[in-house]
């Protein structure tokens, strides 16, 4: 009961204050020692074979040292639970502002409405400025629908990366678990590249976020299914079981367009969802990449199609945690 409270809590301090700039994070102390780490392998590593090795030992030490430090902390703060008084009121904080870092359902909202906003009110520089904020791909020659594009697939994307996922890991693991995962994104965040600089050092944090991602990927694609019906449902523009059937058919069918074994999943069921064509040709860092399409352009009007899917993100989240809610009370049952 008490970590369903704690979700519950988490949950709903994200949505209200997201991740606020300047106080200490756990994934900028993970991210500061990735990069040390990553400093003494290049130093050590001076060949391929080196380098490759090193970069399966970073994936394992940060992931695993931030999972034994996770536990300790978290043994510790249930301890002070069952005390009772001012500390177990300190100790349900803790574990509330903790497990909250691991969700960013605000931050994703909030960065995805900037560029919508900027886009909307014909401020393009801007908009270019704070979609590259959140994108890898380069923004520069990009139209106002390509960069709603982009916004949409970042939106479905990162539902699975920073919503499903922690709140899937704590359901099944606790606090612990759910930061384990939050490493795993921030490895390949920083290090999963396929590009000269990260091939060899970045391959293990890559294939371990693909490994990580695969369920909480697949069940964000389920949520946006259920999601664009319940909306479609609430406006009345269209048949709700249509519209579900429609995301669900392009998610298993365009599913798997995608370079990411995961990514697509979500992202095809939001295309299906709202009728609109994603992917493409993009480029990176100067260089074209040949990326296939998902989805139909059935809806040209993408101005409207990206302020949809804020909405549905925000239904799938509400569905995550509920779903989490229920995963973690069956396993409070059994263990």
């Amino acid at each position: 009961m008490t970590e369903m409270l704690i979700l519950i809590a988490a949950f709903f301090l994200d949505l209200a204050v997201g991740d606020p700039r300047g106080l200490p994070h756990p994934v900028r102390i993970i991210g500061k020692s990735i990069n040390v780490m990553e400093n003494v392998i290049r130093r050590c590593g001076k060949t391929k074979k080196l380098l490759k090795a090193g970069g399966a030992f970073l994936a394992v030490s940060i992931v695993t040292a931030v999972f034994l430090l996770t536990f300790a902390l978290n043994r510790l703060i249930l301890q002070g639970l069952t005390t009772g008084g001012s500390l177990a009121v300190f100790g349900f904080v803790a574990s509330v502002i903790l497990t909250a870092t691991t969700i960013a359902v605000r931050d994703l909202l909030d960065s995805a409405k900037k560029v919508i906003a900027s886009v909307k009110a014909g401020v393009a520089d801007e908009a270019k400025q704070n979609l590259g904020m959140i994108v890898g791909r380069d923004t520069a020659c990009l139209t106002d629908n390509g960069m709603l594009k982009a916004t949409i697939e970042t939106l479905a994307e990162n539902l699975s990366d920073g919503i499903v996922a922690p709140l899937f890991y704590f359901a099944v693991g606790g606090l612990p678990l759910a930061m384990a995962y939050k490493a795993v994104n921030t490895l390949d965040s920083m290090v999963g590249y396929k590009n000269d600089k990260y091939i060899d050092l970045g391959w293990a944090s890559a294939r371990l976020d693909d490994i990580a991602n695969y369920l909480p990927a697949r069940i964000a694609g389920g949520l946006i299914v259920m999601s664009v019906g319940i909306y479609r449902s609430f406006s009345r523009t269209s048949s709700s079981l249509a519209t579900a059937g429609s995301a669900l058919g392009v998610m298993l069918r365009d599913g798997r367009n995608h370079a990411s074994p995961n990514s697509g999943i979500p992202e095809a069921a939001m295309a299906g969802g709202l009728g609109v064509k994603l992917g493409g040709p993009s480029t990176y860092g100067g260089i074209l990449i040949e990326k296939p399409y998902i989805g139909e352009e059935v809806n040209t009007d993408y101005l409207a199609a990206a302020e949809r899917t804020l909405v549905i993100i925000l239904i799938a989240s509400f569905l995550g945690l509920a779903v989490s809610i229920a995963m973690t009370f069956i396993r409070s049952l059994l263990w």
